[in-house]
C-alpha cells in the first residue's frame, strides 16, 4: 500500500470513526478542546511538528513556523505545540497564505492563532485552542520543527497522521495507521448498516442494542 492510498483512505473516514478505531486497538485517541477555526473542510494528511517556547530573546535567523511550510508537501499537515501558557500567537494570515500556496492540507495548533479571518479569506483550514490578536514578537519563539511534539495528552512525532473535523482532532501513530485504517473501515460499515436498518423501520433501542455498545470491545 502506497503512503497516497492511506491518506486517501484516511480523508474518507471521519474523525470520530478513526477515534473509535483506536480506542478499540486501546490505543490513544482524540483530542478533545481543539477548534475548527475557518472553513467547513475536514483535514487528513501526514504531520509536520513545530515547537514553541518562551522567548528569551535568543535571535533566531527565520519566523516561526516558516520551516515547516518549506518542508511540507501537497496535503501535508502542519501541527504546532505552544503549550507556553502564554496568550500569543504562533500562526497568523501570512503564514495561512504561504501555507495556502504550497497547497499545505492545513494546520493544528495546540494554543492561539490570529489572522483568523484572513485564513478564511484564503479557504485555509486552522484548528486551534483558541483565537487572539495578540502576537509571538517578544513572546514565543520556535524551539524547532520535526520534533516529536506533545498536543493534549498525546505524543505526536514527524511523519504521523492526523485526521480533523468539526468533532475533534485524532492523531495516529505511522507504525500504526494500516489497522487503525482497517478497524474504522469495519466500524463504518457497521454504523452504514444501522443507518440502513433505521430506514427499514427497526426501531432504534434494537439498533443500538447491546451489538452497538459491545462494537469497540478488542
Amino acid at each position: 500500500m502506497t503512503l497516497d492510498n492511506r491518506v486517501t483512505r484516511l480523508a474518507a473516514l471521519d474523525a470520530c470513526a478513526v477515534s473509535d478505531a483506536l480506542d478499540k486497538l486501546g490505543l490513544p485517541s482524540a483530542v478533545t478542546g481543539m477548534h475548527r477555526l475557518t472553513t467547513s473542510r475536514r483535514v487528513a494528511g501526514r504531520v509536520h511538528t513545530v515547537q514553541m517556547i518562551a522567548d528569551d530573546g535568543t535571535p533566531s535567523a527565520q519566523h516561526l513556523g516558516t520551516r515547516a511550510i518549506e518542508a511540507s508537501a501537497p496535503g501535508e499537515v502542519i501541527v504546532m505545540e505552544q503549550r507556553t501558557g502564554i496568550d500569543a500567537a504562533c500562526w497568523g494570515g501570512n503564514l495561512s497564505f504561504a501555507a495556502s500556496l504550497r497547497q499545505v492540507a492545513g494546520v493544528i495548533v495546540d494554543g492561539p492563532v490570529r489572522d483568523v479571518d484572513e485564513a478564511r479569506d484564503y479557504d485555509f483550514p486552522v484548528f486551534a485552542r483558541s483565537a487572539t490578536a495578540r502576537t509571538a514578537r517578544g513572546r514565543i519563539r520556535e524551539a524547532a520543527t520535526d520534533v516529536p511534539i506533545t498536543v493534549g495528552d498525546i505524543t505526536v512525532a514527524p511523519g504521523d497522521f492526523v485526521i480533523a473535523d468539526g468533532s475533534g482532532v485524532v492523531f495516529i501513530p505511522a507504525a500504526d495507521i494500516t489497522r487503525v485504517l482497517d478497524a474504522a473501515d469495519a466500524i463504518v460499515a457497521k454504523e452504514r448498516a444501522m443507518i440502513a436498518a433505521l430506514k427499514e423501520g427497526t426501531p432504534i433501542s434494537e439498533v443500538m442494542g447491546r451489538n452497538y455498545e459491545m462494537m469497540l470491545k478488542p
